[in-house]
């Protein structure tokens, strides 16, 4: 899945109509909810503003609204947008200001989906991947080489902590196991092990 790389709007004008959409990153209900109703407080004298967002790594919540406009013609292809590009953990409100010619059922679909489509291009976005964590665990004599080594990969060192011996937590994709796993074996001369201790969501351009 995909999510949004920074928060950001973009004007359109259709036939004397502006559709201004905003589009942030959002990691819950609350959050979305919020930041619709500041666009709807920014832009009370609008006469529409749609809304549709996706939450979850997986896009499993998913709402819409028209906002008085004639039914499926704002929302949902505003929802589709944001489902067809594979984008989640996003919000966006296209408002609406009336400039006296109707653009009809097939018109409002294509502005308020091109919309979002323009915002999203504007913003741009990150994908997110999900990788392994992984605990490498090895003595102190050794655990600067490793963590240097690593630092220096495609590996993701997230943090490292010193005790009886030095446990350096590294995110990988899960496809790289193999490699890091032999890279920990060739540095540590064996003597250094490790465990898959979850996994974490990383973003990416």
């Amino acid at each position: 899945m995909r999510t949004i790389s920074r928060d950001g709007e973009h004007e359109t004008e259709i036939r004397k109509s502006r559709f201004l959409c905003a589009v942030a990153r959002v990691d819950s209900e609350a959050a979305a909810r919020a930041f619709i109703a500041e666009r709807r407080r920014l832009h009370w004298d609008a006469n529409h503003n749609c809304t549709a967002y996706v939450l979850g790594d997986n896009g499993d919540v998913q709402r819409s609204s028209d906002d008085g406009e004639p039914g499926g013609t704002a929302g949902v292809p505003m929802l589709e947008v944001l489902r067809h590009r594979g984008i989640t953990n996003t919000a966006a409100v296209v408002t609406r200001y009336f400039g006296g010619v109707k653009l009809g059922a097939g018109g409002l679909i294509r502005a308020y989906g091109g919309a979002v489509a323009a915002a999203i291009d504007a913003v741009g976005v990150l994908e997110r991947r999900t990788m392994l964590l992984v605990t490498v665990h090895a003595g102190h004599e050794q655990a600067g080489r490793i963590e240097n080594a690593l630092r220096g990969s495609r590996f993701a060192v997230r943090s490292v902590t010193y005790g009886d011996r030095v446990h350096i937590e590294v995110g990988v994709a899960e496809p790289d196991l193999a490699d890091l796993t032999r890279s920990i074996a060739e540095l540590s001369g064996g003597e250094a092990d490790h465990e898959v201790t979850g996994t974490m969501i990383t973003e990416v351009r």
